[in-house]
C-alpha cells in the first residue's frame, strides 16, 4: 500500500563521533514501539550497529537505515558514523534525508563533527535540529552547549525542550511547544509545575522561542506584538515554516541512554519536521526539470547506498523522489543507459529486510540484486530519462600499499577491494604499474585497517599494509658520447654490431632518438634496432633502477659486418653504449612533486604551513575564502605526503581538507637520492 509523502519523515542522525547518535536512534525506535527494549553499543545489540566490525570496535562505521511508524507517520532513520574516516556514511545520510538531527554532547559541548554536519546538511537544504544529549551525566551543561551553538550558528538556534535544574540536577524538562514541564521517573512521565527558582532564565528563553516562531509568519507576528499568547497550533505552524526555510534551528535537551525526553523529539519529528519535497533533475537534453514527490509522477529514485556482500548479494538503497518502485518497474539506470529486471523490494530495519510491495514517492527502501547500480546512480523510466544529484563522495587522501600475506593471492585482493569499494566509494583501489604495487586509498588509517579486516572476513584473503613506494625517475645532466661494440663468434654466423651514440639532456618524457650517420657506417635498416635497444634501457636507469626521462640519443657513427651483423647485434650494441654513456653523463634522481591545495581554518594556518615546510614543501600562495577559511597552495615532494592526511586532521581538529595533483619531477636532494639508491639493491 502506498504511503502518502505527507506522512513520511526522512531523518539522518549525524554529528561528531561518540556523542550518542546510535543510542538516540535506539531510544526513539524503542519509544515508537519498533523494539521491545533498547540495545546498547557496549553489548553489540543495537539496531543500527550490526556490522561485525562495528560490534568488535564499538564504533559506527556504516550508515544504517531503520524504518518505523509513529503517530501515523512513517519515519526512516538514517544513523550515520561520526568518525571522519567514515564520512561516506554521513554523505549517504545527508543525501537520503529531509531533516538532519545533529547530536551534541551536553557534557563535552559543540564538536567539530557537529559543525561539519551542520554545513553538509545546509548545503543540501535540509531542515536542521540540534540535540544536546547525555543530560543524565552529572557533568552535563545544556546552557553552555546551547550558547556555543548560538555563538557558532547565530540567532536561528531556538530552544524547544530545555532542562529544569534543581540542586544542580535535572529534575524535569520544559516543552516550549506545549508550554508544559514533564518529569520522568523509571519510564513514567508526568506533568509537573516547576518552581520559579529552578528556572532563572526561563522568561528570557521563552521570549526567544516566541519571537522566533512569530517572526516566520505575518499573522503570528501580529498576534505576538498584540500581546496574545501563541497557541500550540500557532507554534507548530511557525516551527514548520521556520525549520523548512532554515530561519529556525530547534534545540532539544534529552538523554538518549535513558530515553528521557526523547518522546518530545519524536513528537516534534512527526508533527513539525518536513515531508519530502520536490527536487530538480537533469533530463536527456541536459535541461533542469522539477520533480515533485508524487507517486503518480514519472519515476526517479537515487541510489544513496550500496551493500555488496558475498553471501546476501547486492543491496541497493533508494530514496524515491518521484513515482514509485514496484516489482513490475523496469530498473533503468540513467547513468549506464541499461535496464535490469527489478529485484525484491524491501524496507530496512538495520540488518533486517522487510518485504514490501512498493516504494512510493518520498520513501526510502532497498532493492536486491541490481548488479548494474552503483551509489549515486538514478533509477528512472526508460521513457523519461532523468538524472538526480548523486552522493557527494569524500575525496580519498590517505594511501597505502596493500600486500598479500600469501604469494599468489593478489587477484583475490583486487577482486575483494573492488567489491568493498562498491559499498564505500570513498575507498579506492588501483594497481601502480610503475612501482608494481597494489595501492588502496581512503579517508584515514582506520578505514584502511577495517578494509583489510573485511578482506579476511568476507573474502578469505590475508593482507597487510605498508608505505607505498614512490615512483622516482632518473635523468642525465651533461652531454656525453659512448661506443657500444657487440661482437660474438661461436661457430657459423657470428654477431657484430658497433655504434657511437651521443647522449644529452632534453626536455622530454620519452627518449628522443635521432641519427646523423654518414657514409653508411651503420645501414638504415639497423636504426630501428638501435632505437629499440635504447628504449628498453630507458625503462631501468643506472642509479636505482627507475625509468629514465629527459634523454636525447643521437646515433652518429658505427660499423657493421656484411654477414655477422643483425638487428639483435645492433640492439645489444645500443644497450652497451647506453650503460656506458648514461653512467658518465652525471645521472641524477628525480622525485615527483605534487601541487597541494589545503583548506584550513585561520587559527591552524601557521601550523599547517610549518608542517608543509618540514616536508620540504614550498608555499606558493594563500587565498581567503568567504567562509573564513584560507586556501593554501603549495608544492610538496610526493615522498613526504604519506602522513600529511593524519597531520592535517590533528592540526585542524578535522576542520581542514586538501587535494593533491601531480605537478612535475624535480631533482631530489643529495641525501634523499643517496638513501633511495642505497635501498634499491642494484
Amino acid at each position: 500500500m502506498a504511503i502518502h509523502k505527507d506522512n513520511i519523515r526522512n531523518i539522518t542522525i549525524t554529528g561528531h563521533a561518540s556523542k550518542g547518535k546510535t543510542t538516540l536512534c535506539e531510544a526513539m525506535l524503542n519509544l515508537a514501539g519498533a523494539t521491545d527494549r533498547m540495545g546498547k553499543i557496549a553489548d553489540g545489540n543495537t539496531v543500527c550497529d550490526f556490522d561485525s566490525e562495528e560490534k568488535k570496535r564499538k564504533i559506527g562505521i556504516n550508515s544504517a537505515v531503520a524504518s518505523t511508524t509513529y503517530k501515523g507517520k512513517t519515519i526512516n532513520f538514517v544513523d550515520t558514523p561520526g568518525l571522519f574516516d567514515f564520512a561516506m556514511g554521513a554523505a549517504e545520510g545527508v543525501r537520503a534525508a529531509d531533516t538532519a538531527i545533529i547530536v551534541v554532547s551536553a557534557r563535552s559541548g559543540l564538536a567539530v563533527g557537529a559543525e561539519k554536519a551542520f554545513k553538509n546538511a545546509g548545503s543540501r537544504g535540509l531542515a536542521r535540529i540540534f540535540v544536546t544529549t547525555k543530560m543524565d551525566d552529572e557533568r552535563a551543561d545544556f546552557y553552555k552547549s546551547f550558547n556555543a551553538i548560538a555563538a557558532k550558528f547565530g540567532t536561528q538556534a531556538c530552544p524547544v525542550v530545555i532542562p529544569v535544574i534543581a540542586g544542580g540536577k535535572v529534575c524535569s524538562y520544559y516543552n516550549m511547544v506545549e508550554d508544559k514541564a514533564y518529569e520522568y521517573n523509571n519510564g513514567a512521565k508526568k506533568e509537573v509545575t516547576p518552581s520559579p527558582d529552578d528556572m532563572p532564565r526561563f522568561d528570557a528563553i521563552k521570549a526567544v522561542f516566541a519571537e522566533a516562531v512569530a517572526s516566520t509568519d505575518e499573522e503570528l507576528m501580529e498576534k505576538y506584538f498584540e500581546g496574545e499568547e501563541l497557541s500550540k497550533e500557532d507554534k507548530i505552524k511557525g516551527l514548520k515554516i521556520g525549520i523548512a526555510d532554515g530561519s529556525i534551528i530547534p534545540v532539544f535537551a534529552l538523554s538518549g541512554a535513558t530515553g528521557v525526553a526523547c518522546d518530545m523529539l519524536l513528537d516534534f519529528i512527526a508533527d513539525v519536521c518536513p515531508s519530502p519535497s520536490s527536487e530538480y533533475a537533469i533530463d536527456s537534453n541536459g535541461e533542469p526539470v522539477e520533480l515533485t514527490a508524487d507517486e503518480n509522477g514519472p519515476l526517479a529514485a537515487v541510489c544513496f547506498k550500496t551493500v555488496a556482500d558475498p553471501f546476501i548479494g547486492k543491496l541497493s538503497y533508494f530514496k524515491v523522489v518521484s513515482g514509485k518502485i514496484t516489482p513490475s518497474t523496469p530498473a533503468f539506470n540513467a547513468s549506464t543507459g541499461k535496464e535490469e529486471r527489478m529485484g525484491k523490494i524491501v524496507k530496512m530495519f538495520g540488518a533486517k529486510q522487510i518485504d514490501v510491495s512498493e516504494l512510493s514517492a518520498g520513501d526510502i527502501g532497498a532493492v536486491t540484486k541490481l548488479s548494474g547500480f552503483s551509489t549515486g546512480d538514478t533509477l528512472c523510466s526508460p521513457d523519461n530519462v532523468v538524472k538526480l544529484d548523486g552522493v557527494n563522495i569524500p575525496v580519498s587522501t590517505y594511501k597505502m600499499a596493500i600486500n598479500a600475506v600469501k604469494k599468489g593471492e593478489e587477484e583475490k585482493i583486487a577482486s575483494g577491494l573492488i567489491r568493498l569499494s562498491e559499498e564505500d566509494p570513498s575507498l579506492a583501489f588501483a594497481m601502480n604499474n610503475e612501482t608494481k604495487q597494489q595501492v588502496i586509498s581512503g579517508l584515514g588509517e582506520q578505514q584502511l585497517e577495517i578494509a583489510v579486516s573485511r578482506l579476511k572476513d568476507k573474502f578469505g584473503v590475508d593482507a597487510k599494509l605498508s608505505v607505498p613506494k614512490v615512483a622516482y625517475r632518473e635523468t642525465i645532466t651533461r652531454k656525453v658520447s659512448a661506443q657500444g661494440r657487440h661482437k660474438k663468434q661461436s661457430g657459423g654466423h657470428g654477431q657484430f654490431g658497433d655504434v657511437f651514440i651521443e647522449f644529452e639532456p632534453f626536455d622530454t618524457e620519452k627518449l628522443v632518438f635521432a641519427e646523423r650517420v654518414v657514409g653508411g657506417s651503420v645501414p638504415k635498416n639497423f636504426f630501428p634496432a638501435v632505437e629499440k635497444g635504447l628504449n628498453e634501457c630507458m625503462e631501468k636507469g643506472v642509479l636505482a633502477g627507475y625509468p629514465m626521462v629527459g634523454v636525447k640519443a643521437t646515433l652518429y657513427d658505427g660499423s657493421y659486418h656484411p654477414v655477422d651483423s643483425s638487428e639483435m647485434s645492433f640492439k645489444m650494441a645500443a644497450s652497451l653504449a647506453f650503460k656506458e654513456g648514461i653512467t658518465n653523463a652525471m645521472p641524477v634522481l628525480l622525485e615527483p612533486i605534487v601541487t597541494l591545495k589545503a583548506i584550513v581554518n585561520d587559527d591552524a594556518m601557521g601550523d599547517v604551513i610549518g608542517d608543509i615546510n618540514r616536508r620540504r614543501g614550498r608555499v606558493l600562495g594563500m587565498t581567503p575564502n568567504s567562509d573564513g577559511t584560507q586556501e593554501i597552495i603549495a608544492e610538496v615532494p610526493d615522498a613526504e605526503m604519506t602522513t600529511f592526511s593524519t597531520s592535517m586532521r590533528q592540526i585542524t581538529q578535522g576542520r581542514g581538507s586538501f587535494t593533491t595533483e601531480f605537478a612535475r619531477y624535480d631533482r631530489a636532494p643529495e641525501h634523499i637520492a643517496q638513501k633511495v639508491i642505497s635501498e634499491s639493491n642494484l
